[in-house]
């Protein structure tokens, strides 16, 4: 399914079928059809809410979303971050760049602050 189906609350599960946490965000490019992850919130390890990118989302159906992530390895996943988001796309731009870019936009996502 897309992730346009997606709800906040809809419940998310690592690969190994724990519940994790429920979807509070989806973070999107609407106008360009780009999914890049989601913010979970209300999760099994701890406060506040965590990313998750895009390409650690194996699966969305209509009332759920599969990680492909063991549970374990889902205690690693971050908070989004205060910082200001990434306005233009660098083609040399590094991975771990493109993915602090996705987190700056989940930050400002959840605190009201586009």
């Amino acid at each position: 399914m897309s992730y346009e189906v997606l709800a906040a609350g809809t419940p998310v599960f690592s690969s190994d079928g724990e519940q994790i946490g429920k979807v509070t965000h989806v973070l999107a490019a609407e106008d360009e059809d780009i999914f890049e992850g989601i913010v979970i919130g209300e999760h099994a390890f701890g406060e506040g809410h965590r990313f998750v990118d895009a390409e650690q989302v194996e699966r969305i159906y209509e009332r759920g979303v599969e990680l492909n992530l063991e549970a374990a390895a889902c205690t690693s996943l971050p908070k989004p971050t205060k910082n200001p988001a990434v306005m233009h796309a660098d083609p040399a731009a590094t991975q771990a760049e493109l993915h602090q870019g996705r987190l700056h936009r989940a930050w400002n996502l959840i605190s009201g602050n586009y």
